[in-house]
């Protein structure tokens, strides 16, 4: 009798297939071929397991050898891509051998866990086949034998069409030769301005989706991103054409977009004073390629050294082709390798210090893998002596909201780069220069509050001096309108991560969310806790996804409805719940296809005076995703509490604002006006007074730009003094949690208008990284959480606390 197989684990899916493209080729849909009507050998048909197409799956025997095989025809020979639906219930892999035509295509292809027999991947690889009928078999290579098969499908690639650059009608734009590796007769120089353009006349024999291929070449220091319009419609604002290693050197960027049937006007605009890059010709495919390339292998660090290491991973797959891998640091991209690498040395990092890394694979059609396992990797304490500490600091200019400190500069054997102002740990100003100075005006601290600040220098080798001695002093009293917060008072503590907070209709509890155990908590203005239940199918990204933002129904007093964003095995839901005041039950997906990642799930719940929901959501480490409008990602979401599109969203979908990287802190003011606080990538965070319809930029910009059609923040901040979370509106100021930066931000809205006063930090390094901040209702109090017993503050689970704070 065959062993049975176990069931249990977390769920890793991956996307169904959709369709496809090839090095720009394109493809019509998929062809399904069921499991359950291919030939096998040392295997059964079963149902005993839900989530399956057709009338059931494979169960193969756990043996090496036993083996599935399809017959699939095609109309012509070409690529296929070849997509295998299969489940795997175990903690072990279960390769297989497949081969076309009895010609092995891909060896002891991995077929990873999916956490259970009821949740279903899908492993694609592009292989060559013939005209007519072709046999694809999978034979297990190992005794654990193959995974359940559900089926397999296949897409036969077509020819693109190809529209050369020179023939195109330009605008503030020439035909120039002067290069090498272009295709037909020339390419188009764009003349360095906005506005300059190329547009293409195709035809397209039925209307429908393609893939637009755009061959380029960019040997600037500057990205050069434009706009790409269909028959006078923007499909893809601000799209990145980056730089690359000189002008003879040429590229691809891939934008999906909707053709008629017949003529059709493709136009490239360049959006900023760079113009766009020097463009060879694009290629039109009779499919859009939506399919991303698989998670690449687990990463490992060598030659790790005090400023560098070289890191290395197994290679990702896709059915078009890999075209780079993007490296990340926690959330924050610091670097890329091309798409044939499987290693590369990252350069310029500090000595003696732990990253942890990630790898996501990317295609020229700019979908993005889920990230590869993190790695740990610590580089080696420095060589280079150490800067001397700076001198005892100074400090004059006392007012309300800063002070002027001055130190005696500090000596290093290779110079000095740059002085860290620091409260605890916590850096409140950077200085740099050659050399940097030794006096600073410190700005944005919050009044009347005690300070004691230290300087630390740092050498061009990454390293840092130890601390000079501290300086204390007092900031000058508050005149501010709106009140000041004041001291925090821990309301409750033991929790872990606690990221989600929203006030019943009692105004004395709050329902609280633990992001990584998935619970929920009753907890009053006392401080009195209560667990009230889990949301089911929660599961976690070793990183920001969990169990995310909460939100209370405003007739939850007839209806007992509350709603949850989650992380789940496909991707982030927006769910409802029944909650009766004592436990919750019932389970209802309103919004699933949010498409998820180790770090970018936005997350935050909140309902608007009009009594719709707002919802926000991560780009999950795809920029291009933002700037799609027909993308969930990467947006501001306004829905009905029945999971539709709200009436009246700009688009006649669920988007309500758009070209965002990791929104966060959600709240309305007095005028019913929305605010949103957002992640950054590397230079600035954000806070953003949202607009239906609006785009904000990202990826084209980062803060503040002039790039026209997108809209510039309120306020910006240096990420190492922000990472914003939550925000709540108190009196007309709003209050955002900084989890990176420790510290609470107050930024005055100046009366109705759209303009904010000057911010303000409080408790900056008081308390570690700051989550959620709520307003207590009826009363001028926040209630506040940290977050360190997160994978970034590293403590131990139950190490947060909840605060409250009077406003006065």
């Amino acid at each position: 009798m065959r062993p049975l197989k176990a069931v249990g684990g977390l769920a890793v899916v991956a996307a169904l297939l959709l369709g496809l493209v090839t090095g720009p080729a394109a493809s019509a849909a998929p062809t399904r071929y069921e499991a359950e009507n291919a030939a096998r050998s040392l295997g059964v048909v079963e149902a005993n397991h839900t989530g399956y197409s057709g009338t059931g799956f494979v169960n193969g025997d756990n043996v090496v050898g036993s083996w599935v095989e399809f017959t699939v025809n095609a109309a012509s020979a070409g690529t296929a891509a070849i997509a295998i639906r299969y489940a795997n219930g175990t903690t072990l892999d279960r390769p297989g051998d497949l081969t076309v035509n009895g010609t092995v295509v891909s060896a002891a292809r991995s077929f990873p866990s999916t956490g259970t027999w009821d949740d279903w991947a899908v492993s694609t690889v592009t292989a060559p086949v013939n005209a007519g009928a072709n046999r694809i078999r999978l034979t297990s290579t190992s005794a654990a034998g193959l995974p359940n098969l559900d089926a397999l499908d296949l897409d036969i690639t077509a020819p693109t069409a190809d529209y050369q650059a020179e023939d195109a009608a330009t605008g503030q734009a020439a035909v120039a030769t002067n290069h090498t590796g272009y295709t037909g007769t020339g390419f188009v120089d764009y003349t360095n301005i906005a506005g300059s353009y190329v547009e293409f006349t195709v035809s397209a024999g039925t209307a429908g989706s393609a893939a637009l291929a755009f061959r380029y070449a960019n040997a600037g220091t500057a990205d050069r991103p434009m706009d790409i319009a269909v028959n006078g419609t923007v499909v893809a604002a601000g799209v990145s054409f980056p730089p690359g290693a000189n002008w003879d050197t040429w590229a691809t960027r891939t934008v999906n977009a909707n053709l008629t049937a017949g003529t059709n006007r493709i136009r490239a605009t360049a959006t900023t004073a760079n113009g766009g890059p020097n463009l060879d010709r694009l290629q039109v495919g009779t499919g859009a390629d939506t399919s991303a390339p698989s998670r690449p292998g687990a990463p490992s660090c060598s030659a790790v050294a005090a400023n560098s290491l070289t890191l290395s991973w197994g290679a990702s797959t896709d059915n078009v082709g890999v075209s780079a891998y993007d490296l990340y640091e926690h959330g924050n991209k610091i670097g890329e390798a091309p798409g044939d690498s499987t290693a590369t040395q990252l350069t310029g990092l500090t000595p003696n210090t732990t990253y942890n890394l990630t790898v996501i694979a990317r295609d020229a059609s700019g979908n993005a893998s889920a990230a590869s396992t993190p790695v740990d990797c610590t580089t080696l304490a420095s060589s280079d002596p150490l800067p001397s500490s700076p001198g005892t600091p100074t400090v004059s200019g006392v007012n309300s909201t800063g002070a002027t400190l001055s130190w005696a500069a500090s000596t290093d054997d290779k110079g000095v780069v740059a002085y860290e102002i620091r409260s605890g740990n916590a850096v409140v100003k950077t200085v740099t220069g050659t050399p940097p100075g030794t006096s600073t005006a410190v700005t944005g601290l919050a009044c009347d509050a005690p300070f004691t600040l230290t300087v630390v220098a740092q050498d061009t080798a990454g390293g840092y001096s130890a601390p000079s001695a501290p300086v204390s002093f007092t900031t000058g009293a508050c005149s501010a309108d709106g009140g000041v917060p004041g001291s925090p008072t821990a309301l409750s503590s033991g929790w872990t991560v606690p990221w989600g907070v929203y006030w019943m209709p009692d105004g004395k509890t709050a329902l609280v969310t633990e992001r990584d155990s998935f619970k929920v908590f009753r907890t009053s203005t006392a401080g009195a806790r209560t667990q009230v239940g889990t949301v089911p199918n929660a599961v976690t990204t070793d990183g920001e996804g969990g169990l995310l933002g909460v939100a209370v129904d405003p007739n939850w007093s007839t209806n007992h409805r509350v709603y949850f964003m989650h992380t789940a095995a496909e991707g982030n839901r927006i769910v409802r719940m029944t909650y009766d005041g004592t436990a919750l039950s019932g389970y209802t997906v309103l919004l699933q296809g949010i498409q998820k990642n180790r770090y970018h799930n936005g997350g935050r719940l909140a309902f608007g005076p009009d009594g719709f929901l707002y919802a926000t959501t991560g780009d999950a480490q795809t920029q291009a995703n933002a700037q799609n409008k027909n993308s969930l990602n990467g947006k501001i979401l306004r829905l009905t509490t029945d999971g539709k599109p709200a009436p009246g969203n700009p688009f006649g979908n669920y988007v309500y604002s758009y070209g965002h990287r990791n929104p966060q802190g959600l709240a309305f003011d007095r005028n019913g006006r929305l605010w949103e606080a957002e992640f950054g990538d590397s230079k600035f965070d954000e806070l953003n007074l949202i607009k239906p319809g609006a785009n904000y930029g990202w990826p084209t910009c980062e803060g503040a730009c002039s790039t026209a059609g997108m809209t510039n923040p309120k306020a910006s901040w240096a990420v190492n003094v922000a990472s914003p979370s939550g925000i709540a509106i108190v009196r007309n100021v709003v209050y955002m949690a900084a989890l990176r930066g420790e510290r609470m931000w107050r930024i005055p809205i100046n009366g109705d208008t759209e303009t904010v006063g000057t911010p303000t930090s409080y408790y900056v390094g008081s308390y570690g990284r700051l989550r959620t901040v709520s307003k207590v209702p009826g009363a001028d109090q926040l209630w506040l959480t940290t977050t360190n017993a997160d994978n970034k503050g590293g403590a131990a689970d139950g190490a947060d606390k909840l605060f409250r704070i009077t406003i006065g």
